[in-house]
This record gives C-alpha cells, sequence and structure tokens, in this order.
C-alpha cells in the first residue's frame, strides 16, 4: 500500500482544512418530534464539562466511543435562554427607536454543513488527533445528512410561524469537492422524494430503514429561496489541495491511505487499504460545480455568469427594501485553506458591484465564507502564492470608501462571532461569523434587519437549535457532536461569548 501524502503534508492538511462521523444511527425507534425554540427560550449545554487535557479516548474507535457515551459524553441539558444584549459601535450611542420602526427583512444564516462522504478515499481520518486536528474525523460525518435535514424542516417551522425571506449559506457546503456531496447538499436544500447519503457499497449499519445514516431519507427541502455560497472545502480536496486528474483518480479508486470508515463492519471504524470504488466521488473543478447549482431550481444566485467563471461572485436584492447582498467567493482554487480575493475579481466584478449599489441608492450587505481576518495569499498547505493576492488591510480599506456597507456574513472558523471591522480611514462595519451546522454547537443564526426610524438600523441576531423532528439519527448526530466537544477532541470556542450569539447590532444609517 503506497500512502499517497507525506506525514507532515496530512497532518497539516488536516490542521489547515477546517474541518473533521457516527455508529450511523440512533438506533430502534423514533424519538418524540419537538418543536424548534429560540436560543432565546431555552439553551443546549453539555452535561459534563469539556475534558482538559483532551480524554485519552478516540471518538474515531467504536469501542471506545460507545464507553464514553455511556459516561454521557454526548447528553445535553437544557437551560435558560439567553436575552440579547446591545452592541454599538466604538463611542457611539444610538437614540431611542422612533415611532416608525420597522423590520425590513429576515434571514437565516447556515456556513459549514461540511457533508462529508465519509467512505471516500480521500478522508484523512488516521490523523484525528484533538483540537487542530479533529477536523481529520467527525463522529457525526455519517449522520450528517440527517442532521441537515432536520435543520431544513426546522427553518421551515420557523418561517411558518414567523416568514423568513430565504436562507443564505456560509460556505464549506460540501466536505471534499466530490460530485455527491454536492448533489447531497443540492437535494437536501431544495428537496427531493428520496436521498440516499451512502457510497461504494451499499451499507446498512443498523438493519432496517429510517435508523442509521446510510438509509435513505425525504427531504421535503426549504420553503423559502436560498443562495449559494462558495467556500475552501467546496473546490478543494479535503479543504486544501487542488483538485487534478491524480486526486480525481485517488477520489473515485480503491484505496484508502489515510484511513477512511468501513460500514461493513460494526460502528464504522476506520481503515486503510481496499476499499469499494465509487465514480460518484469524482471531484468537480469549479465550473462544473456552477454548473451543477446554476441547472438546481432557481440557481441560487448561480448562473451563466458564474458558470463561465467558475466563481460564486453575484449579486441579489430583498424585493421591496433597500437591502441588496453582495456573494464574494473567497476560495482558492489553487490550494489552502484561506481566503483568497484576486485584484482582477474585485477590479472587473466587485468594485463595479459596489460602485452600482451606491449609485442605485442600495444598502449592502457582504456575504462570503472568510472573514476579513482569514484572507491570506494563496500560500499555506496545498497552495502557492498569488500575485494578485489582495491584503486583509487592502480589502477593509477598500470597503472604507463605501459607507452604504453594513454588515459582512462569514463562516469558516466554526463559532460564533462579531466583530467591528475598521478601516485605515473612512467607513467601518460589523462582520457577523455564526458557527458550523457539522461541529456544536450545530446552530443557525436568525437575522433581522430593522430600520429604527432614528437615522440607525438594528441588525438582530438570534441562534438557533435544530429540532431533529423525530429522527433518531439527526438527534444521535448532535450527540456526537455533543461527545466529540465534551471529550476535547473538537474545538472548544464555537458557541463563542453571550455577546456573539444573540445581540442587537447597532449601524448607523447610510
Amino acid at each position: 500500500m503506497r500512502f499517497g501524502l507525506s506525514l507532515g503534508l496530512a497532518v497539516a492538511l488536516v490542521q489547515l482544512g477546517c474541518g473533521s462521523s457516527d455508529d450511523g444511527g440512533g438506533g430502534g425507534g423514533g424519538i418524540p418530534k419537538e418543536p424548534v425554540r429560540l436560543t432565546t427560550d431555552v439553551t443546549l449545554a453539555p452535561a459534563l464539562a469539556v475534558s482538559e487535557p483532551a480524554d485519552a479516548r478516540k471518538p474515531s474507535d467504536p469501542s471506545e466511543r460507545a464507553a464514553m457515551l455511556k459516561e454521557g459524553f454526548g447528553e445535553l441539558v437544557e437551560g435558560p435562554g439567553e436575552a440579547h444584549g446591545k452592541r454599538t459601535p466604538p463611542g457611539k450611542t444610538p437614540p431611542a427607536a422612533g415611532a416608525k420602526a420597522k423590520r425590513v427583512a429576515r434571514f437565516v444564516h447556515m456556513p459549514d454543513l461540511q457533508l462529508a462522504d465519509d467512505e471516500s478515499p480521500t478522508r484523512l481520518a488516521t490523523f484525528d488527533s484533538p483540537g487542530t486536528l479533529s477536523g481529520a474525523y467527525r463522529p457525526q460525518d455519517a449522520n450528517m445528512c440527517h442532521m441537515l435535514n432536520a435543520a431544513v424542516q426546522s427553518v421551515n417551522e420557523l418561517h411558518q410561524a414567523d416568514p423568513i425571506d430565504f436562507l443564505l449559506l456560509g460556505g464549506d457546503n460540501a466536505d471534499s469537492a466530490q460530485q455527491n456531496e454536492v448533489d447531497w447538499v443540492l437535494a437536501l436544500l431544495s428537496g427531493k422524494e428520496s436521498i440516499e447519503c451512502d457510497s461504494g457499497a451499499d451499507d446498512d449499519p443498523r438493519k432496517g430503514g429510517e435508523n442509521d445514516g446510510k438509509d435513505a431519507l425525504v427531504a421535503p427541502g426549504l420553503a423559502m429561496p436560498w443562495y449559494w455560497v462558495t467556500g475552501n472545502h467546496d473546490i478543494l480536496i479535503q479543504g486544501n489541495l487542488p483538485v487534478s486528474s491524480a486526486k480525481q483518480a485517488e477520489a473515485t479508486g480503491a484505496n484508502a491511505a489515510g484511513g477512511t470508515r468501513d460500514w461493513s463492519q460494526a460502528g464504522g471504524p476506520v481503515v486503510t487499504g481496499e476499499v469499494v470504488p465509487d465514480e460518484a466521488r469524482r471531484p468537480l473543478m469549479r465550473k462544473e460545480i456552477m454548473a451543477r447549482i446554476a441547472a438546481d431550481a432557481d440557481g441560487h444566485g448561480v448562473g451563466a455568469e458564474q458558470t463561465q467563471s467558475g466563481k460564486a461572485i453575484y449579486t441579489f436584492d430583498v424585493p421591496g427594501t433597500p437591502l441588496r447582498f453582495l456573494v464574494l467567493d473567497t476560495a482558492a482554487e489553487t490550494g489552502g485553506s484561506e481566503g483568497l480575493l484576486r485584484q482582477g475579481d474585485i477590479d472587473v466584478v466587485i468594485k463595479p458591484a459596489l460602485e452600482q449599489a451606491k449609485t442605485d441608492g442600495k444598502w449592502v450587505a457582504l456575504a462570503s465564507h472568510h472573514a476579513t481576518s482569514s484572507l491570506g495569499d494563496g500560500t499555506g498547505l496545498g497552495g502557492k502564492q498569488q500575485p494578485d493576492a489582495v491584503t486583509e488591510q487592502a480589502w477593509v480599506d477598500l470597503l472604507g470608501a463605501y459607507p452604504n456597507v453594513v454588515f459582512s456574513m462569514v463562516g469558516h472558523s466554526h463559532q460564533n462571532r462579531i466583530k467591528w471591522v475598521s478601516p485605515a480611514s473612512g467607513h467601518a462595519f460589523w462582520e457577523v461569523m455564526t458557527s458550523a451546522l457539522a461541529d456544536f454547537p450545530h446552530q443557525v443564526r436568525i437575522v433581522e434587519i430593522w430600520d429604527q426610524d432614528n437615522g440607525w438600523l438594528m441588525l438582530k441576531t438570534t441562534n438557533v437549535d435544530f429540532s431533529a423532528m423525530g429522527d433518531p439519527v439527526a438527534f444521535e448526530a448532535r450527540t456526537l457532536g455533543a461527545l466529540d466537544f465534551v471529550a476535547g477532541w473538537a474545538g472548544t470556542d464555537g458557541p463563542g461569548a453571550a455577546n456573539d450569539r444573540n445581540v442587537e447590532v447597532w449601524i448607523e444609517k447610510p
């Protein structure tokens, strides 16, 4: 057996790839279908404290994982709700809301789904270890399609109670640019009568239907429009390595050098060596991904221009409002997990879009996978320096010339965080990061934009714990994610601080 990556390269790949699957399901029987509850009403927290240092047992080992589950590592307990805090620009105190204050728009932000084919030969599960290397393996990966399906139904339930204009993805929707992963994302978000998130052999870890992560499920899809955002995992192998003919051959081949899961064995242990090949695992090139998205339903913001360029850079307006979103593509097809903005894209597409929004009198909301602090020059594992890379400071300074840029929605770092971003001179703005659906706390965020009728706008953000919707596989996905978190094998900063979650964020009106 020939190992396709050096040990050092593979370790660094997992470290930088920002991303990390269990015994496949929730056991026998269903669970009660609980309503969706906002975190302003009730919060979920691990019953046990996070292990420091990390527990020596491996979540990837079926017997050790089972022991941790019995000890309550995956148990969550309910706590009191978190009221909305208030954050204002430095040195500013907004006046009281005016008599005609009104909500302008309401949407859901859902970054970092990272739907992974946990049986792919390109996985690196043998390198899983606490903290930064936990991206190599997640005990909940095999159940993630069920988790996303439950989250979609939860958003739909919230929409029935109070209309949601659209859902905005945050990038890293697929985990390793594979065709089957992208197809699963589209099916779960847009709806499909039957979808089975399985590859290679037809697995059934628990005999029967609807009781493990490899069983088919019905996907109702979102009841509102949704928009695509590209992340590094959507276009790169393991979020770091460029797609090439060699990597496509590896992904569709029969040899797993870095460790993948074998569902012919109890608990889906990690194995290396021969696996059942599958052509549907072929990693896609940028233009192929854009064409697939453009062909799905209304295209989700992606059309002929994006298909031609391979980049999801586009704008969309929220009907009946002054709000225009400018979606950026910060993934580097040249490799590396960090963000990349090219001067050519800024000159030809992005700056003209900003100028047009100013001419049209639109408030601009930015959306990208990477935060400003995660922008780089294309270097890093698997990548190479790009001479036209735009630095973080240059990008922030450019935005400083546009006072109609009111906020930015980002992901990538798998944590809740709200940050005030200031240029060297000119206009500053808020950057709102939402934690990953893939990792604990497995939340999405409702964002409301209010015109306060006093010269100010207010961004009201509310985190949401999805309901498992009676699906034991989705329920177990969250349990396993909590186990990974409590065991100290996943990052511990995902939830963020209280003032990064339920917050009223105040913005001076352009």
